[in-house]
């Protein structure tokens, strides 16, 4: 599974951001990719769970942190993830990384490359 992340950049608090994941390497409704999932990294701290969503979108799950705010969807027609970012925040500024998780598995094993969310204040 090859995963290549895109749309970040820099924005205002306050602002909106769409990040999207491109998918290959397998049928984007495979086992292989039964939840995929966002997470981030800021400087200095640990990777952090995002966002996930299940195959066929009928599962979603959010970081606390990003509830209200953050909207994550997938488009098995074009093996495509999505990250519908708003009210972004000062610290929501991250390496934002997507990520497949298989059916019946506990860890996200397939991971892209990262892109870059940067929010000013």
């Amino acid at each position: 599974v090859q995963l290549q992340a895109s749309g970040g950049g820099l924005v205002q608090a306050g602002g909106s951001l769409r990040l999207s994941c491109a998918a290959s390497g397998r049928s984007f409704i495979s086992d292989d990719m039964y939840y995929m999932g966002w997470f981030r990294q800021a400087p200095g701290k640990e990777r952090e769970f995002v966002a996930l969503v299940s195959r066929y979108g009928r599962v979603t799950s959010y970081a606390d942190s990003v509830k209200g705010r953050f909207t994550i969807s997938r488009d098995n027609a074009k093996n495509m993830l999505y990250l519908q970012m708003n009210s972004l925040k000062p610290e929501d500024t991250a390496v934002y990384y997507c990520a497949a998780r298989g059916f019946g598995t506990n860890a996200f094993g397939s991971w892209g490359q990262g892109t870059q969310v940067t929010v000013s204040s």
